[in-house]
């Protein structure tokens, strides 16, 4: 071992020596380089290897060529790369090469070789280590399309990346995104070829008997990649991905044609083509260039109708949920645009109702839309139809609370006396768990809007739910409640008949110890009574608890002679690491810092 790295270390001198004599590092600098590489070195040939110490060691290599780049822009010497640079880049390669060996499964290792090699090493070397690991990991489609990028963008060979691509389907035959880039890569070539020779033919250069293929100018092979990637990959969203790629380069009418034709023949059944075809009269040839903005409105309703009638046009074939989807999310992205003219802003909002209407009727609105439609609705101040709808919706998606919440929310901002009824509708049909966000928000409804009879009977009620966590919720707004409409002596009465009754919340007997410290002269028995409640119940984790009855007792109606006990108490009853910061507490506590 020791002999390889001297080997290595030797191999080192000379470059080192170069830096020194050329003034790049100062002797010191070098010896101290020297005696680190020596250390990484032998840590590398130890008889377990690990592989943070390659990791490390590259790090290190990589420091000292940043460094190097630094000093010569400095000093301005640029010569003697090849003596200098050349043979750290050599030792960092094979250090990684020894890596990517040993632990082959390690991507993130590949790929470090990989970006190493495009900031400081040589094409040729990037080629054989794309290569190398994609004979590791045929398996990763990613990594295939990266591979295939390097050798077009930075070795400037679109032969290569075909041929990698290529390879690529071979292990991937169905992977979408190797045959988009790989249309795409071909797309690209074909625009690069056209440009050298538009260069060419504007210099008049005489290129003898080369001829660019006109077949590769005019996409012809990327129209080869479209028809296998179609044939072997099924779907809408497919054949659209490759209508985008094409769309970007201005060559391309006739592949766009081809591809707009053959997604009309073979996906009628399909939402997505019928979504896309309906939005492109958006971009559809019009008026002239207009000069008012009442004029430019004008035109930009005439296409949204065109786009309208496209979408009608497929519901008569396609009447589902996700056509109906499409046309309704793109009367909202049109609502939702916006525009200064009120007369398209009005018409972009009575075709939106329109088609909410109809996909209502047609019982195929998504849950989602209900929502954005009473919005409008609320918006428009048509509170009737708000009504109807969040009554009926409500209704139709009778399992989600989310729906409920939403529809009852709407109806008590109206102010509605379907709201009482629709309540009780919602806790029969939302299954125990998920009523909470219910039992919450009657409880707010009740209190503001019924009579106190009708929300004491609520409350009573609420408070024998079998749910645990509405239980206790109950009682905290019971309690509210309470103190809001009788003042201390219902509090008082109503947390005395409560506070037997689990199950409970902290909030619950911190809402009355609020309530006692509030009055003129509070009764420090029912502040102690409170705290020991509570402490009873949530004393095993909470310090703060103790830290506030304790305080409590230092008050003007306290005995500071019950803080010494509680104290004892408070370190015996709290758990782990509770009793730390509850000691922490006290100290500061007892010297004034809280």
């Amino acid at each position: 071992m020791a002999d390889i790295v001297q080997q290595r270390l030797e191999d080192r001198i000379p470059g080192l020596e170069q830096l020194e004599r050329v003034g790049l590092f100062t002797n010191k600098e070098v010896k101290s380089m020297l005696k680190r590489s020596t250390a990484l070195e032998y840590k590398l040939h130890r008889a377990i290897q690990c592989k943070d110490d390659f990791i490390t060691y590259i790090q290190f290599e990589i420091n000292t060529l940043e460094l190097i780049k630094k000093r010569r822009a400095r000093i301005g010497y640029h010569f003697k790369r090849e003596e200098i640079e050349y043979p750290i880049i050599q030792g960092i390669n094979s250090v990684f090469r020894r890596a990517t060996s040993k632990w082959q499964e390690d991507v993130q290792l590949w790929l470090s070789h990989v970006a190493f090699n495009k900031k400081w090493g040589s094409k040729t070397q990037l080629s054989k280590i794309l290569l190398s690991m994609l004979a590791i990991h045929p398996d990763k489609p990613a990594l295939w399309i990266m591979a295939a990028k390097c050798e077009m963008e930075d070795r400037n060979s679109s032969e290569s990346a075909r041929h990698l691509f290529l390879r690529a389907l071979r292990f991937h035959p169905e992977n979408k995104k190797v045959y988009l880039e790989y249309f795409r890569m071909e797309l690209m070539h074909a625009e690069k070829m056209r440009k050298q020779q538009q260069e060419l033919e504007q210099a008049k250069i005489d290129v003898g008997e080369y001829q660019f293929s006109p077949e590769i100018l005019s996409g012809k092979l990327a129209e080869v990649i479209y028809r296998d990637a179609a044939q072997k990959i099924k779907g809408a969203e497919f054949v659209l991905s490759l209508l985008q790629i094409a769309a970007i380069f201005d060559f391309t009418k006739d592949l766009q044609d081809t591809i707009l034709q053959d997604l009309q023949s073979q996906y009628s059944d399909d939402c997505l083509m019928w979504d896309f075809m309906a939005k492109r009269e958006l971009d559809s040839a019009g008026a002239p260039e207009l000069q008012s903005a009442k004029g430019r409105a004008s035109d930009t309703d005439r296409r949204e109708e065109r786009c309208c009638l496209v979408y009608e046009e497929a519901l008569k074939s396609l009447n589902s949920e996700a056509m109906w989807t499409c046309y309704v999310k793109f009367c909202f992205e049109r609502y939702k645009r916006k525009t200064n003219v009120t007369e398209l802003k009005e018409k972009r909002k009575e075709r939106l109702l329109r088609v909410l209407q109809s996909a209502h009727d047609a019982q195929l609105l998504q849950e989602t839309f209900y929502k954005n439609w009473l919005q409008v609705l609320l918006s428009s101040g048509d509170t009737i139809t708000a009504t109807q709808i969040a009554t009926t919706a409500a209704q139709r998606f009778s399992q989600s609370v989310e729906m409920w919440s939403f529809s009852l929310q709407t109806l008590v901002h109206l102010k509605s006396p379907e709201a009482g009824p629709l309540f009780q509708e919602a806790l029969k049909h939302i299954s125990l768990k998920e009523s909470l966000a219910i039992w919450q928000m009657q409880a707010d409804w009740s209190m503001a809007s019924q009579t106190p009879k009708e929300t004491e009977a609520f409350f009573q009620k609420g408070i024998l739910s079998p749910v645990p966590a509405v239980s206790a919720a109950i009682k905290e707004k019971y309690l509210e409640w309470s103190y809001k409409t009788g003042g201390y002596k219902r509090a008082r009465k109503t947390f005395v008949s409560l506070h037997e009754h689990r199950p409970f919340t902290k909030e619950f007997f911190l809402q009355m110890i609020q309530i006692e410290k509030e009055q003129e002269t509070p009764k420090m028995s029912n502040l102690r009574d409170c705290y020991e409640r509570v402490l009873r119940e949530f004393g095993f984790s909470d310090e703060s608890l103790w830290i506030d009855y304790i305080k409590e007792e230092l008050g003007r109606h306290g005995n500071p002679e019950n803080c010494g006990k509680i104290h004892w108490r408070a370190v015996k009853t709290l758990d782990g690491e509770s009793v730390e910061r509850f000691t922490t507490l006290y100290t500061l506590l007892q010297t004034g810092n809280i």
